[in-house]
């Protein structure tokens, strides 16, 4: 069973269209979405929703009325101003950091697990899908990667899978190292603007400090024929093979209107480019 994860270093490259295809390409596998920030595989792939479970993460403190001596020294530790002078605690103001909870003589103060968010197991027509939600403004998503990654590789050996296809999030904090932790290629999808470039270098990075194989996809090239050479300069020095050059295409943006994976939706042009860039994936 191997793991390859589409990873992008910034928002917007197409790594949920490319992950879309390869779900559609591919045979014998589990998809699996770490984007849980702000998750969208699901509006290509529709999944059903065979299993439901909560997500929890962090604490929120609590005071117990009953056992409360009203001392005030949880008042005056809480740097986040969360506890009233009724002592009641703010759920939206308390960070969690239990530092009320130590000073408290009377041991009034209960700290609650937080359901931070969900994930699920779901059932598409391209095989098993796991996917998570986070909470609004909730924290600990890289835990969250990681315990969709675990259930995903669950599925793979239990139902002898050959494949593990994660759209990772964007960016290079907790999260993405959660999604690279492991894999046997790390894709990096990116486009010909500075950002793009930029960002690609931040996530390679990442990549190589946890000596994980990587290759690069360069999507929309044509749109700037310089900076797409200068991607692949970049990636000549840091030895990472540059292994498609993706055009532009409106038909992209047609099929993400109609909910279909792009090598659906089209099977002419960028679909062609596509679908040999798996084979070369394989």
């Amino acid at each position: 069973m191997k793991q390859i994860v589409v990873i992008s270093g910034k928002g917007g490259t197409g790594k949920t269209v490319l992950t879309a295809s390869f779900a559609s390409l591919a045979m014998n596998k589990v998809m699996v979405d770490c984007d849980v920030d702000a998750a969208d595989l699901h509006l290509l792939v529709r999944p059903e929703i065979k299993e439901r479970h909560e997500f929890r993460s962090g604490v929120t403190a609590r005071i117990d009325r009953d056992i409360c001596q009203e001392c005030g020294k949880c008042i005056s530790v809480c740097r986040f101003d969360a506890i009233s002078e009724d002592f009641r605690v703010d759920a939206v103001s308390c960070e969690g950091c239990t530092i009320c909870s130590y000073v408290c003589p009377a041991g009034a103060v209960v700290l609650e697990e937080n359901v931070s968010g969900e994930w699920f197991v779901s059932e598409t027509k391209y095989g098993p899908f796991v996917h998570a939600k986070l909470g609004i403004a909730e924290e600990n998503s890289g835990k969250l990667v990681s315990k969709v990654r675990e259930a995903a590789k669950a599925i793979a050996e239990q139902e002898k899978l050959d494949y593990v296809i994660i759209d990772g999030p964007p960016g290079i904090g907790c999260p993405v190292i959660a999604s690279l932790s492991g894999v046997d290629l790390a894709l990096i999808v990116t486009e010909p603007t500075l950002s793009g470039m930029h960002d690609m270098e931040r996530v390679e990075k990442v990549s190589k400090h946890f000596s994980i194989p990587t290759k690069v996809v360069i999507n929309k090239y044509d749109l700037n024929p310089g900076n797409s050479e200068a991607i692949k300069q970049i990636c000549q020095k840091a030895d990472i093979d540059v292994i498609a050059l993706l055009p532009f295409s409106r038909q992209v943006s047609e099929s993400i209107v109609q909910g279909i994976p792009l090598v659906e939706f089209t099977g002419d042009g960028i679909a062609g480019d596509i679908a040999m860039l798996w084979e070369r994936i394989k």
